[in-house]
């Protein structure tokens, strides 16, 4: 292959010669050839979906000139002949070679293909071009051909997920770029020639899927060598000099080389794009000024971390997409170990663990490789968690990078526990040897360890692997003879998998043994002498759900019973103590002033079946005590697309109005569904419940509704992305004065040209209504909120600054006029279009139809800064049913804002392309 560089331009042309052995048994008539480069061409591309998935919405917005795109100039056989091709449909990265002649098995055939490539902007998935810099990191760059599994070749698209299907070739490269750029790969290097405009290499790589390669007009990368391998590399840290990062990458190249064996290539990159792409989590959420663990510690994680997921990559000749459960699985079994071995003594939180006003946490105390499993329960516990063996393209964020990483890492380390004599260690071992023989699947891994063990392996596959099965053991009744202890194990999600059971006396373990097919209630029998406690799982080798039921004291008369400890803020559990958590809150309405308030609750960092939270807060205006108590029951449904049902009290009490409080009460049940694709952003919701509001008499609020109850069934469906968003809302309501039906479509569409259009269509009518007040009417530019589930700021305000909170309910009006309910039906259409980034014009018209009055049509236009979409909003009113609004006075007043203060929304901005 002949490589003529234009990094300035951010363009290579290629001629490339591709010679292809027919191995299969099947004739060849059109070849598939992995064009990843090209993804980034085309804003409807899986790539582009991925990132509209994950609401990144920089690639959409990106300039043409910043997206990568391959363009070929011609294809010809081995006997000059042009060669047809085409891309597959949906699949602008694949491209289908139509051969003249088919190649038969064992025959060889050779193609010749010129193109060129523009390099996308770095900024998308951190592969590229780096304009700052000018450096360029290629990943993908260049046409490849596409794995054969099977006598098909594997067609996997571009998804950034850096796991290119490439067949297994040798590389030949012949590289031609300014003389001022320096060039690091993992490639055999050799510069040919060189003169004051240019250089060239030659570049060799022999059984390889993919390799790196790196051009840099400053040079960031260091060489390291020992007997093993060189390391090339510019992994950051400014704390660490040459020599100290020299004695830790030694350390872990031998490290890896005596666990896994010697790296089957010379040399490997180790950069920082490829930490800053799979960070180790944690790690990357503290702030620079905080350094909890030593410096050195610090750079060996990131290099151990990065170095041994790219030997992986070079040693693994399986699909990365369809087995990245065994890549991901060694490369976490290698660094739990490591940690295991070198710095048994870490804590989670490392040297914060040190003071004495945190040593009371459990987070504090935990072990340094508890965080894998905690961060598996993280995702298992919402229900979020997914097979560790399916295909890589269908995880969530997260699980992708890191809940699935881990449990994939535990799944072996829990193996090599129940087989026992380092099993999985030597299989691993094995098993990266036959890679260099051949391509790989799950087949070949599971058939060395079935050489080296009897035990069977069917529950390892089929549940730990290739499902998401829940596992959950306890104890039963025990009973106590002279000699003996007999206790029951019972198996609470009945998945058949083998379970650890261990005998404690005074913290320190007695016996331990193994326990398997335990799906019915199954009694065990052990000596009771110097045994005060049995507990499960003792040492959490096991990714079990519930650890906190896992042990029996023996001394006590309950068996289990736990005193109740008082936590500030939060925790992770202690299976030890019943934990109670208390938290400073603050709240603020114009009724109750600033008020200062303290939760208790039991919300863990994990999701739990039952949650409570009980709210005292202070009203620094009336001088009263407020606030509001809640109790959930969690049920979670594993294989279906109802996924959860939720059962909720609550009860809250503030002020409506000057020295006027409310009192609500409401029991629900939401019944919650999903696409069973997990990455579909779809969700279906059904909540029933019944509100029971108590009001005290106001001087101010005219309205004699003091007292109702109300019950009400909402249905709500919503799909979103970065591109698109649409939601669907119906509401009942049903009252001994009234009744109500009302419905909502929410739409927001992103075009390619970046302009964005918001629209949103209401319409509610009364079903029946028995009361002159309006206060259940509908809202024509804001909603009286009878039901309290808005936060208005001073819900009783018609005039001033209160009053012009803005809330997307109902009418959705931003103009006020001079009939601002509608008793018997309204119809709306609220919509917006950008002009300029989040400035964008809006327009609402609608018709409200009012009792023994004709149907009235209103409508409204004028500015919206859309700053931070439905969290912090204005609106500048312009023309209306009003007038010139812009030209009247008191305009300031005319004025609406949107504002969030909740931070469990404004959480959810964040988390949002996680999950």
């Amino acid at each position: 292959m002949l490589v003529y560089a234009e990094p300035e331009n951010k363009t290579f042309t290629v001629e490339q010669e591709i010679t292809y052995f027919n191995s299969t048994k099947d004739t060849v008539k059109d070849y598939i050839l992995n064009d990843w480069n090209n993804a980034y061409s085309d804003k409807n591309s899986p790539l582009a979906k991925r990132f509209s998935d994950e609401f990144y919405r920089g690639f959409h917005l990106a300039k043409e000139s910043d997206r990568g795109l391959t363009t070929i100039i011609s294809i010809i056989d081995q006997n000059n002949r042009v060669l047809e091709f085409s891309r597959l449909k949906n699949q602008i990265d694949l491209i289908d070679v139509h051969l003249v002649n088919p190649i038969y098995p064992n025959h060889k055939f050779k193609i010749k293909i010129k193109y060129t490539v523009r390099i996308p902007d770095q900024r998308f998935t951190r592969f590229g071009a780096d304009e700052n810099s000018g450096s360029l990191y290629l990943k993908n760059w260049f046409l490849t051909p596409a794995r054969i599994e099977k006598n098909n070749f594997v067609k996997n698209s571009n998804e950034n997920l850096d796991d290119i299907a490439n067949g297994l070739s040798d590389y030949d490269i012949k590289m031609v770029l300014p003389s001022r750029m320096h060039i690091f790969t993992d490639l055999e290097t050799t510069k040919e020639s060189e003169n004051n405009n240019e250089s060239v290499y030659l570049l060799k790589g022999r059984n390889l899927q993919d390799f790196n390669l790196i051009l840099e007009s400053t040079p960031t990368f260091s060489n390291y060598k020992n007997n093993n391998s060189e390391v090339i590399t510019n992994l950051k840290d400014k704390r660490l000099n040459d020599f100290q990062k020299a004695i830790v990458i030694d350390r872990v190249v031998n490290y890896v080389a005596e666990k896994l064996g010697p790296l089957p290539q010379q040399k490997i990159v180790v950069s920082q794009v490829d930490y800053d792409r799979n960070p180790f989590y944690g790690l990357n959420q503290l702030p620079s000024f905080i350094s909890p663990f030593p410096d050195e510690f610090l750079y060996e994680l990131k290099f151990l971390k990065t170095y041994t997921q790219n030997y992986l990559k070079s040693a693994l000749h399986l699909n990365p997409r369809k087995d990245t459960w065994i890549a991901d699985g060694i490369q976490t079994y290698i660094m739990m170990q490591y940690i295991k071995e070198h710095y048994p003594n870490m804590k989670m939180m490392g040297s914060l663990s040190d003071y004495k006003l945190l040593k009371g946490f459990n987070l504090f105390k935990s072990d340094f490789n508890d965080q894998y499993y905690y961060l598996y329960l993280l995702m298992a516990r919402k229900n979020l968690d997914q097979p560790v063996g399916d295909s890589k393209s269908s995880f969530i964020k997260f699980n992708e990078q890191i809940s699935g990483k881990y449990r994939a890492g535990m799944n072996l380390y829990y193996l090599n526990d129940f087989l026992g004599n380092e099993i999985v260690s030597q299989t691993i071992t094995d098993f990266i040897k036959l890679n260099q023989s051949k391509q790989t699947e799950e087949d070949d891994f599971r058939a060395l360890l079935e050489q080296k063990t009897n035990k069977n392996l069917d529950w390892f596959f089929t549940t730990a692997v290739h499902s998401r099965k829940l596992i959950d053991f306890t104890f039963g009744k025990v009973k106590k003879d002279k000699d003996s202890i007999h206790a029951v194990i019972k198996n609470r999600t009945k998945t058949n998998v083998p379970i650890s059971v261990y005998g404690i006396k005074n913290n320190s373990i007695v016996f331990k043994k193994w326990v398997e097919n335990v799906t019915t209630d199954t009694v065990i029998t052990f000596p009771r002498e110097n045994t005060d406690k049995i507990v499960l799982n003792y040492n959490n080798e096991i990714p079990e759900y519930n650890s906190r039921n896992n042990w029996k004291s023996l001394k006590s008369f309950f068996g289990n019973n736990r005193p109740i400890k008082f936590t500030f803020i939060k925790d992770l559990e202690d299976s030890n103590v019943n934990q109670i958590f208390y938290v400073p809150e603050f709240s603020y309405n114009l009724y109750d002033g600033i008020s200062p308030g303290l939760s208790f609750h039991n919300k863990s960092l994990l999701d739990k079946p039952f949650i409570f939270d009980i709210t005292p807060v202070y009203s620094s205006n009336t001088n009263s005590l407020i606030g509001g108590a809640f109790f959930t029951i969690n049920q979670n449904v594993r294989e279906d697309r109802l996924y959860n049902i939720r059962y909720s009290l609550g009860g809250s009490t503030y002020h409506y109005a000057p020295n006027a409080a409310y009192t609500k009460i409401s029991p629900s049940i939401s019944f919650r569904f999903r696409d069973l694709d997990y990455r579909a952003n779809k969700k279906e919701n059904v909540t029933i419940r019944h509100i029971f509001v108590d009001r005290e008499k106001s001087l101010f609020v005219t309205t004699k509704d003091e007292n109702y109850s109300i019950f009400n069934i909402r249905y709500s469906k919503g799909e979103s992305e970065i591109t698109r968003v649409y939601n669907l809302m119906t509401d009942v309501q049903i009252a001994d004065n009234f009744g109500k039906l009302s419905g909502e479509i929410q739409y927001r569409k992103l075009f390619e040209n970046n302009r964005q259009v918001n629209l949103r269509f209401f319409a509610g009518a009364f079903m029946y209504r028995d009361t002159r007040s309006e206060f259940f009417s509908f809202g024509v530019d804001r909603p009286t909120d009878y039901l309290y589930d808005y936060g208005l700021l001073g819900r009783s305000e018609s005039t001033g600054l209160y009053s012009q909170q803005y809330i997307m309910a109902e009418g959705g009006f931003k103009s006020k006029f001079n009939t601002r309910f509608a008793n018997q039906w309204m119809t709306t259409v609220n919509g917006s279009f950008n002009i300029w980034n989040w400035v964008e014009i809006y327009g609402d018209l609608g018709l409200i139809k009012n009792q023994f009055k004709s149907a009235d049509f209103l409508y409204d236009s004028g500015i919206r800064l859309n700053l931070v979409p439905d969290y912090f909003e204005l609106y500048f009113p312009v023309y209306s049913n009003n007038g010139w609004e812009i030209a009247q006075d008191n305009y300031d007043e005319k004025v609406r804002f949107v504002i969030t203060l909740s931070p469990k929304t404004l959480i959810s901005l964040f988390t949002r392309k996680w999950l």
